[in-house]
């Protein structure tokens, strides 16, 4: 009974298609569901609760490893991309608070046995007035943390990692790496990794200057994203290729 998986994680990716793509979307088709973390796919003997499962030690989707991974224990420093997880379950707290947060708190249920009802993997297909086409896959399987986004042109063929964009040319056969430095350095562990920051520093300023030549994704372009996502949900709920313009925005 909650907002779509799209709708609260993806909006901001199909953001980036639409930046890069520059065009249009027209349609879309999407598939996917929540397949893993049901009951039946929990470790054999597991509890409702990881702080006293006796499965915990096994499970790769044990809260104990994911948040207590961001405070620091022992000999062990925290990882700062797992910090901010730790603060929304025990905010300002130590290692021992963090326990207790998952020892009674909803953080520390087990995914299998949670009421999630969210998918867990779902794929969209989109295509654009200009005949481009996107696949957006979003899955909670992966070893990468950050996004990746590919992009396969007619002379070659672009990668964008966290910090690199890596250019392969058809004709040269040679790849050429962009090391990208972050815009505001020192915010690792922020919340969307300073992210957040940097776009309130971006309308501030154009806002002081009146020059919002800067600000390249306006309102115009969240209302196209968020109709992309509805009728991308639209399309999986009914397993059909759904147009965009119903769920887009008059005119």
């Amino acid at each position: 009974q909650s907002s779509p998986f799209l709708l609260a994680k993806c909006t901001h990716d199909v953001d980036w298609l639409s930046f890069i793509i520059g065009s249009p979307p027209v349609r879309v088709s999407s598939f996917g569901r929540l397949t893993h973390f049901r009951p039946g796919e929990a470790p054999e003997g597991a509890s409702t609760r990881c702080t006293d499962c006796p499965a915990e030690a096994g499970c790769p989707y044990s809260a104990l490893r994911i948040y207590g991974a961001g405070r620091p224990g022992g000999n062990t420093e925290p990882d700062p991309a797992r910090a901010y997880f730790a603060e929304v379950v025990d905010p300002g707290g130590d290692r021992e608070s963090l326990w207790q947060a998952l020892a009674t708190g909803p953080y520390g249920r087990c995914v299998y046995s949670s009421d999630n009802d969210v998918v867990d993997h779902q794929v969209v297909n989109i295509e654009y007035a200009d005949g481009t086409t996107a696949a957006l896959t979003a899955t909670a399987f992966t070893a990468a943390g950050p996004r990746r986004t590919r992009i396969f042109g007619s002379h070659g063929e672009v990668s964008v990692e966290a910090g690199t964009i890596s250019v392969y040319d058809f004709l040269t056969g040679k790849t050429t790496v962009h090391r990208v430095p972050a815009p505001m350095p020192g915010v690792k562990g922020e919340k969307h990794e300073g992210g957040d920051r940097g776009l309130v520093a971006a309308w501030v300023a154009a806002l002081g200057a009146g020059d919002w030549s800067g600000i390249v994704s306006g309102l115009e372009e969240s209302l196209i994203s968020h109709a992309v996502v509805f009728a991308a949900e639209e399309a999986r709920r009914t397993g059909t290729v759904v147009s965009v313009s119903p769920f887009s925005p008059p005119g």
